[in-house]
Formats: structure tokens, C-alpha cells, sequence
């Protein structure tokens, strides 16, 4: 049965195309990234067998009619396929079809489900108190239920008037015997954040610059074609008030917009400040929603019932109908490359979706990618800059830890001291001081897990992915030895398997290791972890965020996720227990995201009136990357 219209509207069909051609990739691969995936469904091929072979047969023939005949009813032929391991099976099924011997069937796919829920409606009135006397009696439920049924308005859900209100369902089925209500089916749209608390949005005035740059950004409304915008904006400047406001005109226009965010953790509280003020016009897409939820979001934008999406870079090819604006908020981020085909880069895609609509394309970033700030040079991108923190709030204090100075001292020292050797002196003294005075400190270690690796000291072996060649990561959590490459993974071995030995050396250090150091060092604080091994589940991000926001953990420490985006006043700290991690990865944009996420991560700190200080332990104190 053909759809009432096609799946893909014409302008995301030029974009797969365009994508296609750039990456490279087959357009089916492209569709597929820019679709739901309940509506990239495949049609299946049945097999049965229809008479008893006649005559001779090739010898694979042969093969597929035993396997045919080793099991019973219709066999797919994708898994007939793999189970003869002898490619192609195609010939010889037309074949054995062509003299009879097989049936095949293609089996559509099945049609994306949709929530229903069933509804109680009044389909026929009673008007007068005689008429309520001859219906319903002595059944007092029967009354009790009709007259809430009107005083809801006509209609009520059916599980609310048995779950919540106590009605049988035999009183509904009599009611509905009698023909004065109906029992409907009705679709019910799966919304994750429907039952986000409603917030008052905070009544803020734009300063100077950001007025400015909102006269740019709404004059280029009023153009054809106009030039992408580079929003340059320090940390704490209010570059979510800009993109909210210049949202605001757009949908004043009768457009629509995208407003792409590089991690899942931001999301919650992108959506929340934005639902607060454009409310039900905003529809989330990201994976970590179920699929149900990403398809009623989808098809909410397409029919025009949503005007804004946010998500993360699959919500750039959402299917808004006049699109008036796509932000990418921090541009800069590598998350926004797709590291499986089609491998496409969101915000350059962005940039091509918005000139094929004639809309506004804004990046916004404090530390922007080399290739965007050079195309702001060039005169290719306009430049908008936003160079102060609103409401007079000064950027925090940056202090640089020598780590070479701090091993001196700790190996020439009589005692241990606080911290193992993770956590220097400056960092553990300001530390205290913090939850002294009850304000929050954040600590950065991007890499998770527990030990980058774990070597025997008798033979120097060292445990390996079998796929990447790559040594495993422990995870003392879990007691595994995970590579996070492929996500092999495998149980932490107690004895060298080379050599046999005990004697192993745990080397590296993760945000496991310094959880654990911290929860030693500072027995009364309140510690989450937040990376990738803590926020596995759908609500983890936004339950770990909830409980910071509370004020109901004292350090959060984390990888990257925690280092963009979020915004709490009583963070007054932020450390940064090793700051040389990146730098000499073999990338050569290492030092370039090494400053971008410094960066990032000191923008944390002092964002409320209580002001902020930076910490960052390196055993580079002179390279550029620090230094800037």
C-alpha cells in the first residue's frame, strides 16, 4: 500500500543526494542516516517448498532443497543464505521456482507502530433529569461515571476512570451497552520530556553586544542567500539568549529551526531552557530516546505540529517545511563527525542545508574550530563576537600545577600526602576550601575507566584488543579489560598469560581511579562520576545534572561531557587532574582540542556571583596549548 505522501520530503532527498556525492556513500546509506529507524524497515523473502523434486538437480540446488527439507513451514532466505555459507543462492532459487518446486514470497515491510490508548467519550447526551432517572435507575456508578465524563469535558482516559477514579470496567461496558458513551482508540504521541516540569522563563535583557548581534542575525532573515554566521562568544557570554531570541523572530515569521547540541548530556538542559520558552513547539531527537519516541518526534516536526528541533547531529535532518535557522552550538566539537558511513561532518552539512533554504546558519562556539575561524578571515563566514560575561561576571582565575615540581617534592617528602599522588597539594587545599564555604567543584580527566593498562612486571606484557591491537582499559567496576575502540572486552586477568606471574602493575590513570582517590581524600563529600560507563542509562545524564543543580553533590568529575554547555552558579572550582592527555595522541588536532577543551572546562567555573578559580596540573606547563 503506497503512503499518502512520500517519506522523504524533497529537500532532505537533495540533501542524501548531496551527501551521497561529497562521502562518497551509497544513497541508501544516506537515507538511511537521515530516517528513523522504524522506517528503514526491509521487505523479507519467504521460502516453502510447493512439490517433491523431479528429475535431477545440481548439485547446489540439492543443497538448498536439504536445507529446505530439514525444517519445517517457510524459511527466509536471508537466513538460508548464512546457513549454506555459499554466497549468492538467488540462480537456483528461480530455478527450483521455474519448475515448480518452490513457492517465494516477499513479505512487506511491517508499518511503524504507533501508542494507542483508549479513550471514554459521551456519544449520546442526556438533557434532562428525567431522562438521567429512565437510564440509569438505581446504578448509581453508572451516574457517578457519566456525570464525570461531562464534567471532564466528554471524554476521559479509560485507564484513569478504572485506575484512579475506582470505576469497574463492567460499569464502562454497561454504559456502553446502554449507547450513551464509546470506547475509542486514540494515537498517543511518545514525548520523553512531557513530563519535564513547566519552568518561567527568567526575564533577561540582551547587553550590547548581544543586541548587536542580534540585529545581524535578524537583518540576514530579510536576505536570499545569506553568509553563515561565526557567533565567537567566551564562555558565560550568553549565547543561548541570542540563539533563543533570534528563534523567537523566526517562529514570529512562520519558519521553523534546528538547533543541533554536540552531547547527549547537554541535551536535558538545552530542552529545558528552551521548552520554557517556546514550549510545546519543541521536539527532541537524539539516540538515546527508543525508537517510538524518535519517530512521533519526527513525525511531529513533519507536520508541522513541532517548529524547533534539538538534538544531537542526527536532528539536522529533521523535516522542518520552511526553515528559517539551523544553530550548531559549540561548532567546534569532533562529536559532530558521523564515524561510520556515510562519515559526514554536521556542521558543514548544516552550512549546506541552511543555503539551500535560504535560512540563517549560526556556529557558536568560545574556542571555534581552525577551519571556521578561517573562513571568518576569509570573508566566507561573518564574524560576530560576544567578548564579555553577562551581568559584569569575570572569567575564573587560571592557575598551572607543575606536576614535575609536584614529584619532586613528593619523593624528597617525609610523609604521604593527601591526594596519592593524583590530586596535587594547590588542588587538594582549594578543594577544602570549597565544601568549607558549600560550593561545588568539577574535575576533569578525560579518559574513563580505572588503568589505561595492565603490564606484568616480570615479562612487560601488556594486554591487547585481538581487533584494534590496542592495549585494554581497566575498569574496576566491572573487573574487565574493555577496548574503547571496538568494545571488545574481556574479564581483568589475575596472573600474566604470558609468563604466568602475579605481579602485575596497574599503569595509567582513569575517572574511576579518581573517584576513588577522591572519596579517600574527602571521606564527607558528596562524589558522581559522570562519563560514558555511568550514563549508559536513557535518564543518567539529566539524573546526574538533577542532583548537581540540587546541590546534592559536592565534586562531579567526568570526561569531556562535563566540560561544555552546563551551566551551575555554585561551581566556584574547577580542576583539571591531567592536562597532558590529549596533547600527544597521534592527531594532528591534538593540541588544537586540547585548548578547546581547557577552555571549556575553566568556562565552568565563576559563572554565578561567587566567582571561580581554574586548576590545571600538567607536566607541560610551556606548551602553547596551556599557555593560550
Amino acid at each position: 500500500m503506497l503512503d499518502d505522501g512520500p517519506t522523504v520530503p524533497a529537500d532532505l532527498l537533495e540533501l542524501c543526494r548531496w551527501m551521497a556525492e561529497y562521502y562518497v556513500a551509497p544513497l541508501g546509506i544516506t537515507l538511511r542516516a537521515a530516517l528513523p529507524s522504524v522506517l528503514c524497515d526491509v521487505s523479507r523473502d519467504y521460502l516453502t517448498i510447493l512439490a517433491a523434486p523431479s528429475g535431477e538437480m545440481r548439485a547446489r540446488e540439492q543443497r538448498v532443497m536439504d536445507a529446505l527439507l530439514a525444517k519445517t513451514g517457510p524459511q527466509r532466505v536471508r537466513t538460508l543464505r548464512r546457513d549454506l555459507k555459499m554466497g549468492s543462492i538467488w540462480p537456483k532459487i528461480r530455478s527450483l521456482a521455474a519448475k515448480g518446486t518452490l513457492g517465494h514470497e516477499t513479505v512487506p515491510p511491517s508499518a511503524p507502530a504507533v501508542k494507542t490508548r483508549s479513550v471514554v467519550r459521551i456519544i449520546q447526551g442526556l438533557g434532562t433529569l428525567s431522562a438521567r432517572e429512565e437510564a440509569f435507575g438505581r446504578a448509581r456508578r453508572q451516574r457517578e461515571a457519566y456525570e464525570l465524563l461531562e464534567a471532564s469535558g466528554g471524554v476521559a482516559n479509560l485507564t484513569h476512570l478504572t485506575d484512579e477514579e475506582g470505576f469497574s470496567r463492567g460499569v464502562i461496558s454497561q454504559l456502553e451497552s446502554k449507547g450513551l458513551v464509546g470506547v475509542f482508540k486514540e494515537e498517543e504521541f511518545r514525548d520523553p520530556f512531557a513530563a519535564m516540569p513547566s519552568e518561567t522563563p527568567p526575564v533577561l535583557v540582551p547587553s550590547d553586544a548581544q543586541q548587536s548581534a542580534l540585529r545581524a542575525l535578524t537583518k540576514a532573515l530579510d536576505e536570499k542567500s545569506p553568509a553563515p554566521f561565526l557567533l565567537h562568544g567566551i564562555t558565560g557570554s550568553g549565547k543561548t539568549l541570542v540563539y533563543i531570541e533570534l528563534l523567537r523572530e523566526v517562529l514570529a515569521r512562520g519558519q521553523t529551526g534546528i538547533v543541533l547540541v554536540p552531547e547527549i548530556a547537554l541535551t536535558p538542559q538545552t530542552v529545558s531552557r528552551f521548552r520554557a520558552h517556546f514550549a510545546d513547539d519543541v521536539a527532541v531527537l537524539h539516540s538515546r530516546l527508543s525508537d517510538g519516541e524518535r519517530y512521533d518526534a519526527w513525525r511531529r516536526l513533519r507536520s508541522g505540529e513541532r517548529r524547533i528541533a534539538v538534538g544531537a547531529r542526527s536532528a539536522l535532518f529533521a523535516p522542518l517545511p520552511n526553515l528559517g535557522v539551523i544553530v550548531v552550538d559549540e561548532e567546534h566539537e569532533g562529536s559532530y563527525k558521523q564515524s561510520d558511513a556515510p562519515r559526514y561532518l554536521a556542521r558543514d552539512l548544516a552550512v549546506v542545508r541552511a543555503q539551500a533554504h535560504g535560512a540563517v546558519c549560526v556556529l557558536g562556539s568560545a574556542t571555534p574550530s581552525l577551519e571556521s575561524w578561517n573562513n571568518a578571515r576569509r570573508g566566507k563566514f561573518r564574524l560576530l563576537r560576544l567578548p564579555e560575561r553577562v551581568g559584569g561576571a569575570k572569567l575564573p582565575i587560571v592557575r598551572v600545577v607543575d606536576l614535575r615540581v609536584v614529584n619532586q617534592q613528593r619523593g624528597s617528602a617525609k610523609r604521604p600526602s593527601r591526594g596519592a599522588g593524583v590530586l596535587s597539594e594547590q588542588l587538594v587545599a582549594a578543594i577544602d576550601e570549597r565544601l568549607k564555604r558549600e560550593e561545588q567543584v568539577v574535575l576533569l580527566l578525560n579518559r574513563r575507566g580505572y588503568s589505561s593498562f595492565i603490564q606484568c612486571r616480570e615479562c612487560g606484557e601488556v594486554e591487547q584488543c585481538l581487533n584494534c591491537s590496542i592495549s585494554l582499559t581497566y575498569h574496576r567496576v566491572t573487573g574487565r579489560i574493555v577496548c574503547h575502540h571496538c568494545r571488545f572486552e574481556a574479564v581483568a586477568p589475575s596472573r600474566c598469560p604470558r609468563c604466568g606471574s602475579k605481579d602485575l602493575s596497574y599503569r595509567g590513570l582513569g575517572t574511576e581511579q579518581v573517584e576513588r582517590v577522591s572519596a579517600e581524600t574527602f571521606p564527607e563529600a558528596r562524589i558522581a562520576r559522570m562519563d560514558v560507563d555511568t550514563t549508559s542509562g536513557k535518564w543518567a545524564h539529566q539524573r546526574i545534572l538533577d542532583r548537581v543543580e540540587r546541590r546534592e553533590v559536592d565534586i562531579l568529575l567526568g570526561t569531556q561531557m562535563i566540560a561544555k554547555g552546563l551551566d551551575f552558579p555554585f561551581v566556584t572550582l574547577v580542576g583539571v587532574v591531567n592536562a597532558d592527555v590529549g596533547i600527544h595522541l597521534p592527531d594532528f588536532r591534538a593540541s588544537e582540542r586540547t585548548f578547546q577543551l581547557l577552555s571549556q572546562v575553566a568556562g565552568r567555573a565563576g559563572r554565578g556571583a561567587l566567582g571561580g578559580e581554574v586548576l590545571i596540573q600538567t607536566s607541560l606547563p610551556d606548551h602553547y596549548a596551556i599557555q593560550s
